[in-house]
């Protein structure tokens, strides 16, 4: 797949199918993603890629947390300002706004946007995820080569015609994913990954993005 084709092709996929991912298309992707760029060649990510029983069980273990209301783990990481300010909080807002409007649930129906939400902890029924964790003696600079190496795995996924979902939702029950791989302690969850075939008759709207001028600018002699 060519690049440009690659980029503009990935966006979260909120509804997979149960077809299987094949463990070596899995292999082939994170064997190529370790070249993604990092300061020093740190290489700061562990990733634990997860299918068949072991992920049956996170998903599991996450739904019964969902059915009892056990509340979420206590944050590990930040994931947002407690003030988003412009033009971020309205891009959010925009967000929320087109992702559950594509789902015909009214702004006002927190029943409805919570039962969507809950989607995250089975994977959006995706067959296959990605645990990514750093060491949380790690800094910000790290925390960004790790960011650099989710968007090559999921770049790399969209050459194998595989659609991803990033989802920070994983890092709240961070304790559960724990209780199944039992990581080193030293190692903080990121985020997951739900991983692959899209089911392309759910209802997700693509979200867009802001004009070229609020983001870039261009300093050049003419």
């Amino acid at each position: 797949m060519d690049v440009y084709e690659a980029v503009t092709s990935r966006r979260a996929v909120r509804a997979f199918t149960d077809r299987d991912v094949p463990r070596e298309v899995l292999e082939r992707v994170v064997a190529a993603a370790a070249w993604a760029p990092s300061a020093s060649n740190l290489q700061p990510w562990h990733t634990y890629a997860v299918t068949g029983v072991p992920l049956a069980e996170i998903k599991k273990r996450a739904g019964e947390r969902l059915a009892t209301g056990d509340p979420w783990d206590e944050p590990e990481y930040e994931q947002y300002p407690p003030a988003l300010k412009s033009p971020y909080r309205e891009r959010r807002s925009a967000f929320g706004e087109q992702r559950y409007g594509a789902l015909g649930i009214a702004r006002e129906d927190m029943e409805a946007r919570q039962r969507a939400a809950s989607a995250n902890w089975d994977c959006f029924g995706a067959p296959a995820a990605l645990f990514c964790y750093i060491d949380r003696d790690l800094g910000r600079p790290q925390w960004s080569d790790v960011g650099m190496y989710l968007q090559t795995v999921m770049l790399l996924l969209r050459a194998e015609g595989l659609h991803s979902c990033t989802q920070m939702a994983w890092a709240k029950f961070h304790k559960t994913v724990s209780e199944v791989l039992s990581p080193p302690d030293e190692l903080i969850l990121f985020c997951g990954m739900s991983i692959g075939f899209e089911d392309a008759t759910a209802r997700d709207a693509r979200t867009g993005r802001a004009p070229l001028d609020e983001t870039v600018t261009f300093v050049d002699g003419l």
